[in-house]
C-alpha cells in the first residue's frame, strides 16, 4: 500500500473543503487559527510513517485528550469505572446538561464533557499530580518532551467555561465527583489544552493499533483487552453526536477534537489522524473527516 501517494492524493482532493466550516471561536484562545489548515499523518504498526501538509505543526488536541484520560483511569480502576460513567452514545450536544438529570449525574460516556469530568476526578484521586502525570504518559507515548499545555488556551477555557462548570457542580450534586469541584475543572482546561501534531497523535495512539503496546515507547499503560474495549468506546462515542454519521463515512474507530483534530484506528494496521481547523455543525473538522473518509475508501480499510 502506497500511503504517501494516497496521502497526497487526498490533499488535492480535499482543496475545496479546506476553509470551509467554522472555527471554534467560542474559545477565543482559538479564534484565530488560520481556518487553512491541514495537515494528515499516517502511522503503521510496522513503524512507518507518512505525512502530508501541515503534519508537523502543533495545534489545541481538545477533546481528544479524553483518550489519555480515559486510559489511565480504565487502567487504574478497571470494571469499576463504569460505575461512574456508561457506555452508551450521548445523542446530544457534548457540553448537554439534559441527560444528566434523568440519569442520577451518571454521563452516557467518557468522551462527552460530563463523563470527561467525572474521568478528571478519579484522576485526582489516584495520583498526586495528575496534571504532570498525563503529560508525562502523552510525552512517552508520542516519544515527544516537547508536548505540553498551552497555558494561554487553558486560561481561555477557563474563562469562558461556565457550561463546564455548571456540569461540573451538578455531577458534584450527584455525588459522582469526589475532589474538589475547581480542581477538577483546572485538571480538564489543562488537558484539553494539550498541543499536539498530527505525527504525535498517530504516534501516541499507536498502542490503539498495536493491542496495547506502543510502537515508539517502551511504556505500556493499557493492555490488548483495554485497546479493544477503548476502540469500541471511540466507535459508538468518539466523534459527539454524529458518531453514526462518522462510522457510515469513515469505519473506523475515531476521536476528534474541536481544535479540528481527528485521531482515527485501524486495529493491528495502521493510526491515522488529519487536522483541519473549519468544523462542521457537529464540531468535527469539515474537511478532515471527508479526508479520513476518501482515506478508508482508498485504502479499502474499514473495520466493517
Amino acid at each position: 500500500m502506497n500511503y504517501q501517494e494516497i496521502l497526497e492524493e487526498i490533499q488535492d482532493e480535499v482543496q475545496s473543503y479546506i476553509g470551509q466550516g467554522k472555527v471554534a471561536d467560542y474559545i477565543p484562545a482559538l479564534a484565530s487559527i488560520p481556518i487553512n489548515k491541514f495537515g494528515m499523518a499516517v502511522k503503521t504498526i510496522d513503524g512507518s510513517e507518512y505525512v502530508v501538509g501541515n503534519a508537523d505543526e502543533k495545534f489545541s488536541i481538545q477533546s481528544i485528550s479524553k483518550i489519555f484520560s480515559f486510559a489511565l483511569a480504565l487502567k487504574e480502576l478497571k470494571a469499576e469505572l463504569w460505575e461512574r460513567v456508561g457506555k452508551e452514545p450521548s445523542g446530544t450536544r457534548f457540553n448537554s446538561l439534559v441527560q444528566l438529570e434523568f440519569e442520577n449525574g451518571i454521563p452516557r460516556n467518557p468522551f462527552i464533557n460530563a463523563g470527561a469530568l467525572v474521568i478528571c476526578d478519579i484522576l485526582a484521586s489516584v495520583y498526586s499530580q495528575p496534571k504532570k502525570t498525563l503529560l508525562e504518559i502523552v510525552q512517552d507515548l508520542a516519544n515527544n518532551n516537547e508536548i505540553t499545555f498551552d497555558t494561554k488556551v487553558a486560561q481561555s477555557e477557563n474563562e469562558w467555561g461556565d457550561r463546564n462548570r455548571a456540569l461540573a457542580y451538578f455531577i458534584k450534586d450527584f455525588g459522582n465527583i469526589k475532589n474538589n469541584v475547581l480542581e477538577i475543572l483546572d485538571l480538564y482546561f489543562h488537558q484539553c489544552s494539550l498541543t499536539m501534531s498530527c505525527l504525535d497523535l498517530v504516534r501516541a495512539c499507536s498502542c490503539l493499533a498495536n493491542e496495547g503496546e506502543s510502537i515508539d515507547s517502551p511504556r505500556r499503560i493499557i493492555g490488548a483487552r483495554q485497546a479493544k474495549r477503548i476502540n469500541s468506546m471511540l466507535m459508538t462515542c468518539g466523534t459527539y453526536d454524529s458518531a453514526g454519521d462518522f462510522a457510515y463515512r469513515v469505519g473506523l474507530p475515531g476521536k476528534s477534537g474541536v481544535g479540528g483534530g481527528i485521531i482515527a484506528v485501524m486495529p493491528r494496521k495502521f493510526t491515522v489522524s488529519v487536522w483541519s481547523p473549519g468544523l462542521n455543525e457537529s464540531g468535527n473538522s469539515l474537511a478532515g473527516t471527508k479526508a479520513l473518509e476518501l482515506f478508508t475508501t482508498k485504502t479499502q480499510s474499514s473495520i466493517f
